[in-house]
């Protein structure tokens, strides 16, 4: 029997060589934004397959209202300034992210009988997945 054991501290995610912390529940998400091919197929039944060469991804990143880069994160979405982002996960042989991306906008603020977390919307430009 082969028995593994994840362990989400071994989540690392980076976001302009800043170390990460005080991650919400959700942690990270990450996803291309288009798939890798469309098909067409004609009235006899001929297939063309149309390779998409989109490269942009998304990764949201969740963080609990006190994370100690929450300021950070929210400097980044109001400057719109490029950045690398990348989340890797070397237990279970997982990479990915981009050198160039940007905060899609600052997340939603919501303040009731618990603080919600933060999530960042980050758009990648040159995704990868690894």
């Amino acid at each position: 029997m082969d028995v593994k054991v994840y362990d989400p501290k071994d989540c690392v995610i980076t976001v302009g060589g800043v170390y990460i912390t005080g991650l919400g529940e959700d942690m990270v998400t990450c996803e291309k934004d288009e798939d890798n091919f469309t098909t067409n197929v004609g009235a006899q039944g001929d297939v063309v397959v149309n390779k998409n060469h989109n490269q942009l991804g998304t990764i949201k990143i969740t963080v609990q209202g006190t994370s100690p880069q929450k300021k950070y994160l929210l400097g980044l979405a109001k400057s719109g300034e490029l950045f690398n982002v990348w989340v890797i996960n070397k237990a279970i042989e997982e990479k990915c992210g981009g050198t160039q991306a940007m905060v899609k906008k600052p997340p939603e603020l919501s303040q009731g009988k618990e603080l919600d977390d933060r999530e960042f919307e980050i758009q990648v430009f040159d995704y990868v997945e690894e």
